[in-house]
């Protein structure tokens, strides 16, 4: 399986950017699918995921500025992030969890660079 995340780049504080991320394999096969992200010394972050039923989770960070929706027939995870703010740069990474057989398999994409300027 493998995740190929794109959209980043540079933006001004308040500005926008979607973020997408192509999955290899059919979608129904994963439990959650998702985004994270880790800035220059942090811990790696959770920012929303999503289910193919439920709704989604988002870290407290990001409610209200970024919604994450999922295009099954694409097998695409995007996210949209509006009000940007300096302290939201960081590498953004999809993620998706699968379990299988009582196995719990997780995959990760390669990340993209935010940047948000001040």
């Amino acid at each position: 399986v493998q995740l190929q995340a794109s959209g980043g780049g540079l933006v001004q504080a308040g500005g926008s950017l979607r973020l997408s991320c192509a999955v290899s394999a059919s979608m129904h096969a994963f439990s959650t699918l998702g985004w994270y992200r880790q800035a220059p010394g942090k811990q790696r972050e959770l920012i929303a995921t999503a289910t193919e039923r439920g709704a989604p989770n988002y870290g407290d960070s990001v409610k209200g500025r970024f919604t994450i929706s999922t295009d099954y027939a694409k097998n695409m995870v995007l996210l949209q992030m509006n009000t940007l703010k300096p302290e939201d740069t960081a590498v953004y990474y999809c993620n998706a969890v699968q379990f299988y057989m009582g196995r719990r398999s997780e995959y990760w994409g390669q990340g993209t660079q935010v940047t948000v300027s001040s």
